[in-house]
């Protein structure tokens, strides 16, 4: 049921013998290397390529009579999904979605109509099992028309509750989901471990920032100076991680509470807060001072506004719609700040 270059997983631990050929069945407990690989992704280490080979899969002994799960081939997805099904005698079947979660793989394309048909197709669902009914992630529902799927497959299409581990309770309820079993939480842990995903990304941009104020900050009509340039680096390493931590740290752990719906806005106003504060402990001239302000509100704006394509507040053309507005004026901001900035170390 799985593609020839499917390699061996450590969390497959035996096979399945179906009418449409063999099921890997899957171990519903986590080993050292799953706790290591969530850790990483969740820092964006090598995200791009923590991923599982599309088809059908087994959780414990299902039959022909078992219900389906479907979810995408991001590998800490199915990780959590196995995991939240343990005591089930389940299918999962799961899709192509170039290693991208349920919920962005739903915006972007992959998780879709067309290839839950082509998936079905692909694996001889018809023939493992004797029901035509098919799980679908509730996340997943913007990319999948259940209608289309039904005329295209003769399978229908029931869409689940948001977390897999109501799974349990979906189907002992006859597959009724509650309305806590549909609603989208937000909550700051949730919140939080998608900004350390953020940090983690900003470490190599920051730095060559850094390396480019120093340079800035050292040339003048003495050609070059050292101590001017350690001088100006410190500084513009105020700018740079103060407004970074106001808009990945504190916008997240804030933004039910900051005012306005715009995440650029709420990055901005999280930088002011900070940036004011900062002002009132370290000591330096108007100008100076005024472009440290404008810096990491700037800043604070740009890492909080990446922080809008990853929540449960926006959509993709809001998030578009968004950047469109709030660009221009943080590169305005930036602009004055790094000239402000200059003029004040001199």
């Amino acid at each position: 049921m799985l593609e020839k270059f499917d390699k061996p997983n450590r969390f497959v631990h035996r096979w399945l013998l179906t009418r449409a050929g063999q099921v890997a069945a899957l171990k519903t407990d986590w080993e050292w290397s799953d706790y290591l690989g969530a850790a990483a992704v969740r820092l964006g280490i090598d995200r791009n390529r923590y991923l599982v080979t599309p088809g059908l899969y087994a959780v414990g002994t299902p039959d022909a009579e078992s219900p389906v799960l479907v979810t995408a081939n991001y590998k800490l997805t199915l990780d959590v999904v196995r995991r939240d099904v343990v005591g089930l005698n389940t299918w999962i079947l799961v899709l192509d979605t170039k290693g991208v979660n349920v919920w962005c793989a739903a915006g972007k394309g992959t998780f879709s109509t067309a290839e839950l048909v082509r998936r079905i197709q692909m694996v001889g669902l018809e023939k493992v099992i004797n029901h035509r009914v098919l799980i679908v992630p509730q996340l997943g529902a913007t990319g999948v028309a259940a209608h289309e799927v039904k005329k295209a497959s003769g399978f229908r299409v029931v869409f689940g509750p948001v977390r897999s581990k109501d799974i349990k309770a979906f189907l002992q309820a006859g597959m009724q989901a509650t309305p806590q079993m549909r609603q989208v939480s937000f909550s700051l842990w949730e919140r939080l471990a998608v900004a350390l995903v953020e940090c983690s990304r900003s470490i190599k941009p920051l730095g060559l920032a850094l390396v480019a104020l120093f340079i800035l900050a050292g040339f003048g009509m003495d050609f070059f100076s050292w101590d001017r340039a350690r001088h100006g680096v410190w500084l513009g390493f105020l700018i740079l991680f103060v407004g970074f931590g106001a808009g990945s740290i504190l916008t997240p752990m804030l933004l039910p509470w900051l005012p306005g719906r715009a995440f650029s806005q709420k990055g901005a106003e999280a930088g002011a807060l900070v940036g004011l504060i900062l002002l009132m402990l370290v000591k330096t001239g108007v100008v100076l001072g005024l472009g440290l302000l404008l810096g990491i509100i700037a800043t604070g704006s740009w890492y909080g506004m990446q922080f809008t394509g990853a929540s449960t507040y926006t959509s993709p053309t809001g998030v578009e719609k968004e950047m469109r507005r709030a660009i221009p004026w943080q590169a305005a901001a930036a602009i004055c700040s790094v000239i402000l900035w200059r003029v004040g170390i001199c």
